[in-house]
């Protein structure tokens, strides 16, 4: 079938947009890696470096050099990992409950779920801060991962997954004989793979990236996460911006990493996951 030249010039309409977009987009983290390997007074002259003449690893070495920035790198991937599986564990089988098992309060329970994403984290810092140090946890694991476990849009949307399922699946193998804790594990949550995947990549996302929490949970330098290790670049005479991109270079290689793997995921979880009850 013959297309019309209207049709090509819409496409390479789209195409041009998706160039533009991914240019504008692209164009912060070509700046920090570009950033990172300049020496300080090449950072911001007029008109802009891309690629230096005396460009080196220097910064890089100096970030492990000036700070255990190692150590930062594994209490941020500890807290990280930690949350994310407790989460998806927790978060499927509430999820799983919410959708399937009938009890007394289920609706209103999980319409109190759900109110509790309309509260700004800000409003509860002080107190959930006060709550910490009362339990002995400042400066502790227990501080940085208990208060991020619990979070409404994991549980939310995973309900909505599981009311997707048809109930002749785990009917048949309740026939079967399958408890109902048989049929969440080797039914439901397989099913619920590409959504779990996906949430993966935001729990570990929004844990990684972590900033004003574990700055006030732990202040101690051994236990600061990688964003508050790179806050130490900063000062009150000057910020090393060399030194803070080549940190922030650093930091995001884990991220990417994970999100590359799982990305087919996400696409997958957003064209599964209905919008149901």
């Amino acid at each position: 079938m013959h297309k019309s030249p209207r049709h090509y010039l819409g496409v390479g309409s789209w195409y041009t947009i998706a160039i533009i977009l991914g240019i504008v987009f692209a164009g912060p983290f070509v700046w920090m890696l570009s950033s990172s390997l300049k020496p300080a007074n090449e950072i911001f002259v007029t008109p802009p470096i891309l690629i230096s003449p005396n460009a080196s690893i220097k910064n890089f070495q100096e970030v492990f050099r000036q700070t255990p920035f190692e150590r930062y790198m594994f209490n941020s991937f500890l807290v990280a990992t930690t949350v994310t599986v407790t989460a998806l564990l927790l978060h499927s089988m509430a999820g799983y409950a919410l959708a399937r098992l009938e009890f007394p309060g289920r609706r209103l329970i999980f319409l109190g779920i759900i109110s509790t994403l309309m509260i700004p984290f800000y409003t509860i810092l002080i107190p959930l801060a006060l709550l910490v140090k009362q339990l002995g946890w400042l400066n502790t694991y227990w501080a940085l991962i208990i208060p991020a476990i619990p979070h409404a849009f994991g549980i939310f949307w995973l309900r909505q997954f599981f009311l997707g399922i048809p109930q002749d699946l785990e009917d048949a193998a309740r026939i079967d004989g399958a408890s109902r804790i048989a049929v969440f594990f080797r039914i439901a949550l397989p099913l619920a793979r590409p959504v779990m995947a996906a949430l993966a990549v935001f729990f570990f996302l929004a844990n990684w990236d972590s900033f004003l929490w574990p700055l006030i949970a732990a202040n101690k330098q051994e236990m600061r996460m990688v964003q508050v290790g790179i806050q130490t670049f900063t000062g009150e005479h000057g910020n090393a911006w060399e030194q803070i991109m080549a940190a922030s270079v650093i930091a995001i290689i884990p991220t990417l990493l994970l999100f590359f793997t799982l990305q087919r995921f996400i696409v997958e979880s957003v064209k599964m996951t209905g919008l149901k009850g």
